[in-house]
């Protein structure tokens, strides 16, 4: 594992997530009420003896940067670190900002070109997943590869969104295409559900392997064909035309996994592991999640019934507060009566004095947190927001896309409150 270094891309814009990245990147989206998107590939790094990383990003880094240097301290025995590598100008990389995937690593190439080093490993920081990467590493030093794709079996109707690969018996890809629209593209990528099967995954009728953005590469072969052409994405085009000349081997995976991309996927992500039968487990022994450990008391609830849901430290619950299927984040302060059904709350960053609580009343500002006998369905309110009393915050028409202030949107038919807004008593959406 020493001769493996680790690159995690910090995502682009993350302009399908928004407004939730108005003021953060992909990865630093909370998640599961206590967590950081970014927490899961670094914990899965940690978990599977991999502990020297570097985290590129470009787009809203501060809180991403301020996570990473709170939450990821190594002892200096281990010689592990993760290190951060924003874009930054330089007299090499001609002042440009990263174009994609593999011009962002292009543009950190001398980090990978230190002595020691065998094996790249590049990861996504926006995904949902539970993987011992010393497996995924094995299958690409027994085959031989230059490259290695960690892929899973979908059904033809999750083909569109991804990228499908073709395999030979031995598991070597001799056809990628990126997100397939028709039927006829779909079958030029099929593979036989009986290959599947005998590979140790059953196919369930699925018939197509895709891509999951996590990948092996030998250092030489990574170096080699990205200072020799200007390709800038791995899946659209390293990829693609590496398939021809070199030996690119798949490693199956059938674990639940998540790309958590757009509003959608994540209420929906975060509403699952909140039921009672979650797909991903927190809860593990063998392999946590790692995040910043915070110190915060644990919550207090008092006369509230709760059902299905997830409740982060230091919050504390009203008397006569419901909430069902909902995840409530660190330090939520929710008051008497209010009823929270299928909604994802984010929490807050900190606690109020009792001189701001003063300040706020004169001001006639709600506090932070959820005023009394307030109703919330459907939602996700993000970090910070003051809610007042008897305020409604859900889309009773079923709109899909809207504008409803400067402070809430409906994306996905669902109501997103963006971070550190104000909504006064009474409000309705």
């Amino acid at each position: 594992m020493r001769e493996v270094v680790t690159l995690i891309l910090g995502g682009g814009r993350g302009t399908r997530l928004y407004p939730l990245t108005r003021y953060r990147s992909k990865p630093a989206v909370p998640l599961a009420g206590k967590y950081r998107l970014i927490d899961i590939p670094i914990s899965n790094c940690i978990n599977s003896g991999l502990n020297r990383i570097y985290l590129l990003t470009q787009f809203m880094s501060v809180s991403l940067h301020r996570h990473i240097r709170l939450s990821y301290q190594f002892d200096r025995f281990s010689g592990g670190f993760v290190e951060i590598l924003a874009a930054q100008q330089t007299l090499d990389n001609n002042m440009n900002w990263y174009q994609g995937t593999a011009d962002a690593v292009r543009k950190n190439i001398r980090y990978i070109q230190q002595p020691g080093i065998e094996q790249v490993l590049i990861l996504s920081g926006d995904q949902l997943y539970r993987m011992d990467y010393r497996q995924m590493l094995e299958t690409h030093r027994k085959s031989g590869a230059e490259a290695t794709i960690a892929a899973m079996p979908v059904t033809r109707e999750a083909a569109s969104g991804l990228g499908i690969m073709r395999l030979d018996s031995s598991g070597r890809v001799n056809g990628f295409l990126e997100k397939p629209k028709t039927s006829e593209e779909v079958e030029t990528v099929r593979m036989d559900p009986a290959w599947i099967d005998a590979a140790g995954i059953p196919s369930r009728g699925r018939d197509l392997l895709a891509s999951m953005g996590l990948y092996v590469f030998n250092r030489d072969f990574l170096v080699d064909v990205l200072t020799k052409t200007d390709y800038q994405d791995f899946g659209r085009e390293i990829f693609p035309a590496s398939i021809r000349a070199k030996h690119v081997q798949v490693h199956l995976f059938d674990g639940y996994w998540e790309d958590i991309g757009t509003i959608e996927s994540f209420y929906r992500c975060n509403l699952a592991l909140a039921g009672p039968q979650p797909p991903f487990e927190f809860i593990s022994a063998e392999a946590p999640i790692y995040s910043h450990a915070r110190y915060l008391p644990p919550s207090r609830m008092d006369g509230a019934t709760i059902r299905g849901s997830l409740i982060a430290d230091g919050c504390v619950i009203g008397d006569g507060a419901v909430i069902e299927n909902s995840v409530i984040g660190l330090r939520c302060q929710i008051g008497r009566d209010v009823v929270i059904r299928n909604s994802v709350l984010m929490g807050a960053d900190y606690y109020e004095t009792p001189a701001d609580l003063a300040a706020n009343f004169q001001a006639g500002r709600p506090p932070l947190g959820i005023g009394s006998g307030t109703r919330i369905e459907g939602a996700i309110i993000d970090k910070n927001c003051r809610i007042g009393s008897r305020a409604t915050v859900t889309n009773p028409t079923q709109t899909v896309e809207a504008d409803l202030t400067d402070e809430v949107a409906i994306r996905d038919k669902i109501v997103v409150v963006q971070k550190e807004s104000t909504l006064p008593d009474g409000w309705q959406a």
